[in-house]
Formats: C-alpha cells, structure tokens, sequence
C-alpha cells in the first residue's frame, strides 16, 4: 500500500495551519491499510487562539481529542456536508482516523454509512448494542457509565495518553483491529463501494452519474443505494466534492487560474457552475479564496 498522501485537500490555508500546529499522518497497520486512509496526529501550544477550516472529504473520521481543560475523548465524525471550523487554543492534541470513502462500515456494520453523514457522535457508539447512536452518552459529559463508556474512555486514553508517536499509532492500531468484522460479504461490498468512490476521485473523465453507472455496469439506483449504505452520500455529491477540491487547490498554488478552462477541465457546462459550487462550500467565490 501506498504512504500516506502529501497533499493538503481540504485543508484550507494548510501552509498557515502547518505554522501553529505540529501536524503528521501514520500509516496504519497492514490488516488495516485496505480501509484506512491514513492516522493524522496533531499537537499545538498557542499562545492565542488560531481558527481552522476544512472542506470535508467524503469519508468517515474517527476523532480522539484531549485538551488541557478537559479529559480525553473520542468522537466518530461522519462525512462532513459543510465547512468545519475548529477554534484551537492553548495545548491540545488530536489523534485522528481517516477512512477510506466507503471503507468505514467494517468498523460499524450494524448501520448504513448515512446513519453518521453530517453527525459527531460520541466514540461509545462503536461498542453499541444496537441502540440509537444519539442515546450514547458524551465522553466530554462527564465519567460515562457502563460497559461501552469505560471501553470507550479507556481507548481514548491509550491513545491520548503516550507522549511517544509510535505508542500513538500502535494504541490505534490495537483499537481498530479490535472493532474490525471480517464477514465475507460485508468485505466485498465494501471493497466494492471503495473501488467506486476511488475512481471517481482519480478519473477526471467521470461526468455524469448515469454514465459511469452504465460503464460499471449497474443502474443509478443500485449505485446510489450501495453508496448510501457504505459511503454515506451519494455519487453525485461525490463526485462534486471532488471537483471542488481540485478547484481549491488550484486556487491556493496558482495566482493566474484560468477558470473557465478548469471548469471545463473538472466537466463543468462553464465558470458560472463551478463558482457556484465553490461560494456554496466554502462561503466565497474562487478568486476571493485565491486571495
């Protein structure tokens, strides 16, 4: 498998970030690396508050956080609809899980990936027994109660808690493996849904919906369900998001874009389309984010 990647889409002004922030990505375990995107680690001493946004990929995250005014916890953050926005201050350290698009319901086969899409829940849900996810109680709350809080606040710790890096990967490792299911038919449909979404990301010629359905050789309606139940969102707003991610790093690495020749580049009808879809995700135009 490949290391983790180096770009920075997503992250908005990453070069700004990467000056208040120690930020790095881990390479997960081999077991684990089909679903798992990359770990990213990051740790901060500020000594005034530093706001962070990022244009959310379309995949499921799995967040571990300690702050120096409260203890550690863990958060399963869905696929992202919006713009997030953290305000970083103080000390503080997040350890992070990125999954693949579609490779997180192996970790949590009991529910469609749309169950967590545009949701931050509190990392309990994964040692649920079938419960409603929104019934877990809060790590930040308080000392959970019964068996799944202690499971989850005894990994928090684990991960939060070693000042060494490797100790940090390896404490991740060890949680993962341990919420893995490896049902065959469960594996194949992530896989399948994974492979979807991957050529969607890397093949620019992807237009049309129908159109690549045809060439998989399945209808819109089997595609869309498929990525419902283990993506999240649909191919289309897949293939959206990615869109507007390469516009915005073009953005952030070239002061001349020629914009309605990259709007016809990522497939856009003209320029109006694709400024469109940027001002909708981040807030403002394109050459106002170039700026």
């Amino acid at each position: 498998m490949a290391a983790p990647r180096r770009d920075t889409r997503g992250i908005v002004d990453a070069p700004e970030l990467f000056t208040r922030v120690q930020f790095r990505r881990r390479t997960p375990a081999a077991a684990l690396r089909p679903y798992v995107e990359h770990y990213w680690l990051i740790d901060w001493d500020l000594s005034e508050p530093y706001a962070t946004h990022v244009v959310p990929h379309p995949c499921v995250n799995l967040v571990l956080q300690r702050y120096a005014d409260r203890p550690g916890f863990g958060e399963v953050a869905g696929v992202g609809l919006e713009l997030f926005s953290k305000k970083l201050t103080g000390r503080g350290r997040v350890c992070g899980v990125q999954f693949r698009p579609g490779g997180f319901r192996p970790f949590a086969p009991s529910r469609p990936a749309t169950d967590w899409t545009g949701r931050r829940l509190p990392l309990e849900v994964l040692f649920e027994t079938g419960e409603d996810p929104a019934a877990g109680v809060s790590l930040a709350a308080g000392s959970p109660e019964g068996g799944r809080g202690a499971a989850a606040a005894e990994a928090a710790r684990a991960v939060l808690g070693p000042d060494v890096e490797d100790d940090r990967v390896a404490a991740l490792d060890t949680l993962l493996t341990s919420l893995l299911h490896t049902e065959p038919r469960l594996l194949e449909q992530t896989e399948l849904a994974m492979g979807l979404a991957g050529r969607i990301r890397a093949d620019r010629s992807i237009r049309r919906v129908a159109d690549f359905a045809r060439a998989e050789g399945m209808s819109v309606r089997a595609l869309q369900r498929l990525f419902a139940g283990y993506v999240g969102v649909s191919p289309k707003w897949v293939l959206l998001r990615y869109r507007v991610h390469e516009a915005l790093e073009r953005a952030a690495s070239d002061a001349e874009v020629d914009w309605p020749a990259l709007a016809a580049e990522l497939g856009y009808s003209d320029q109006a389309h694709l400024v469109r879809d940027v001002t909708a995700t981040v807030g403002v135009p394109p050459t106002a984010y170039a700026r």
